[in-house]
């Protein structure tokens, strides 16, 4: 079998974006960062988030069915890390709500989802999502895009443009 931590480094090797998954919870929201997300289908449209059963929204997940997704921009590292568990003390992510979700302000981009499927992967849950409703931030033109929050050998990362 495998050593658990060259295969951690081994995946360590792979980027990947960062989200935040959030589940409503009555009146508010949990939620979670996230970087094991893709796109699976676009008819019907489906994403997959890969959860850990000990993950604190994970029963939540299971029981509510639904769950917003928000695609996080390079400027968003304190976000991350708030919903990572890693949060600065007094530091509280700028949030807006539609139609019951829970959303990362200014995220890149913004997905309101139904669980279609749960499957049982080891240690994690794969939740497939059927993606109801679809945003994406319109930057101004005097304001430019900023590029997308990615993670890679255990650090933040951002993309460099080749101008």
């Amino acid at each position: 079998m495998i050593n658990t931590d060259i295969f951690k480094k081994a995946m360590s090797q792979f980027p990947s974006g960062v989200t935040i998954i959030t589940v409503k919870k009555g009146n508010d929201f949990k939620g979670m960062t996230a970087s094991a997300f893709i796109s699976v289908s676009l008819n019907p449209p489906l994403i997959l988030e890969s959860v850990s059963k000990t993950a604190k929204i994970h029963q939540l997940l299971i029981n509510e069915g639904h769950f917003a997704v928000s695609i996080l921009n390079e400027n968003q590292v304190e976000v991350s890390n708030y919903f990572a568990g890693y949060g600065k003390d007094g530091f509280e992510p700028e949030m807006q709500a539609s139609e019951g979700y829970h959303f990362v302000k200014n995220s890149l981009a913004r997905l309101s989802c139904k669980v279609v499927q749960t499957i049982d992967a080891g240690d994690h849950t794969l939740f497939i999502g059927e993606v109801l409703n679809a945003e994406v931030e319109d930057f101004s033109k005097e304001q430019q895009q900023p590029n997308p929050l990615l993670y890679f050998n255990k650090a933040y990362r951002s993309l460099k443009s080749k101008d």
